[in-house]
């Protein structure tokens, strides 16, 4: 059993003793302390008012009721969305003037995770420091629930998802008319999750008539390992040879990492989600970019075509990434496993906006996908990770093999976020996870080899 407690929310198995893993007692500790987080910054003592929103895993029920029901106790109106994704229920605080909210979703774990990811009243995380409080509060135990007059009251919204793709729809680099026109086959895999619900209503909002779907069915029961990787999705490979599509969609459970399947049954690679997105946005509106420090060189590449535009490197994490954005002016954004940030509509990851933004670029330029994939650098990552052990001192052993390589003046050697080490022809990144307890090894190269080369390389000296 395992609870995680990071910047990306609080994370854990269900079952167990409590502290365990993501035990009931769990959940409503964790929820009374960010309530109690929000009311001691509520300068002006109003009655304050969070979303709710979860993805369709088996125990989000259970976890949303004791959500729902302790914020009620902390004297706090909720807006129960029910079956929502992440980047839906982020649009609904915004769009709801709401203080802030909670999705429960373990994002890409495997169906005996949940989560509860923490959000501000500008519907983006909350940054590490503000997480610390939250954990800090949770430890100490020191809240207070209120009496019966006061208790929150709940109003439910089921419309969120519809809302979310009117506000795609409305954006002006999305070309509804031309989507229609290309008159696209497309094949969606949503591993049984709110997916299921989101996208396939997006492509036919969006004029895709000829929609083939593919664990679509909002059960929890997740048809493969949820995470989009190129192993985990052989069964839409095929079906998109066998269906004649021209494209294969792929989202996570909470539907903010987007993967995409070219017709020949080839990954596009979640690397270049964000790359071909980024290329689109950059040629109608010039600006800057950004993305973590696990990402492809790609999106630097493509973002120096565009005269005047600059690409910078947050660390890992979406609160990371969507800081760097506001603090660079970035006009698109996020991070290498198929997370899209477009400011335009909102700062969070959005597997809805990357659909819509891809299926305009590709319309426009009349190409089948492989095709397009050609047009970009070719990067190839490794990822690989080593499981932690308790007697594992992480720290003291990423600071030895910083040290050896700061040494070399071959190559760069960044600590910002673990330890990335950039060689002139590739890098590699050794970070602990914020959501497994792992170390997870990332390396890139132009030629899978190399990239497998430059990894060994360094986990040879770990």
């Amino acid at each position: 059993m395992s609870l995680i407690k990071s910047i990306s929310g609080i994370r854990g198995t269900i079952g167990g003793k409590p502290g365990d893993g993501l035990s009931p007692i769990d959940v409503v500790k964790f929820t009374t302390a960010f309530a109690t987080f929000l009311q001691r910054r509520n300068a002006n003592g109003k009655r304050l008012t969070l979303v709710v929103g979860r993805d369709a895993r088996l125990s989000g029920a259970m976890v949303d009721r004791l959500v729902v029901g302790t914020l009620q106790g902390m004297g706090i109106d909720v807006i129960e969305t029910g079956f929502s994704t992440t980047p839906t229920t982020e649009m609904t605080v915004i769009d709801r003037h709401a203080d802030g909210g909670i999705i429960i979703t373990a994002s890409h774990n495997p169906k005996h995770w949940n989560a509860l990811k923490l959000l501000n009243a500008r519907g983006e995380f909350i940054d590490a420091a503000e997480g610390n409080e939250v954990i800090a509060i949770a430890d100490s135990e020191d809240y207070t629930y209120t009496d019966v007059d006061q208790l929150g009251q709940v109003t439910e919204d089921l419309n969120t998802i519809d809302h979310h793709i009117e506000r795609v729809l409305g954006l002006k680099l999305v070309d509804k008319e031309a989507i229609a026109k290309a008159n696209f086959r497309v094949a969606v895999d949503a591993v049984n999750s709110t997916g299921g619900i989101a996208i396939p209503r997006l492509l036919r909002a969006l004029g895709v008539k000829d929609v083939v779907e593919l664990n679509c069915d909002p059960t929890g029961h997740f048809a493969h390992n949820p995470e989009p990787i190129p192993q985990n999705l052989t069964q839409i490979a095929d079906t998109v040879v066998k269906e004649h599509c021209d494209l294969g969609i792929v989202v996570d459970p909470d539907v903010d990492r987007l993967a995409l399947v070219c017709e020949t049954g080839e990954m596009f690679g979640e690397e270049y989600t964000l790359v071909s997105v980024a290329d689109y946005v950059l040629q109608h509106t010039p600006g800057n970019t950004v993305s973590n420090m696990s990402s492809s060189r790609a999106l630097r590449d493509v973002t120096r075509k565009y005269s005047g535009c600059e690409y910078a490197a947050s660390a890992v994490g979406e609160v990371n990434v969507t800081t760097l954005m506001r603090k660079n002016n970035a006009v698109i954004g996020g991070e290498g496993n198929g997370g899209v940030i477009y400011p335009e509509l909102h700062y969070g990851r959005d597997a809805l906006v990357g659909v819509a933004l891809f299926l305009t670029l590709l319309a426009k330029k009349g190409m089948k996908v492989s095709e397009l994939r050609k047009t970009y650098p070719d990067y190839i990552i490794s990822k690989n990770r080593k499981d932690l052990t308790p007697d594992m001192d992480v720290d003291a052993l990423l600071k030895k093999v910083a040290e050896k390589y700061n040494a070399d003046k071959s190559c760069q050697v960044s600590t910002i976020d673990g330890v990335k080490i950039d060689f002139e022809d590739g890098w590699v990144h050794l970070r602990k996870s914020n959501t497994e307890p792992i170390i997870r090894i990332y390396s890139e190269a132009h030629t899978e080899m190399r990239a497998n080369e430059l990894a060994q390389q360094v986990m040879a000296e770990i």
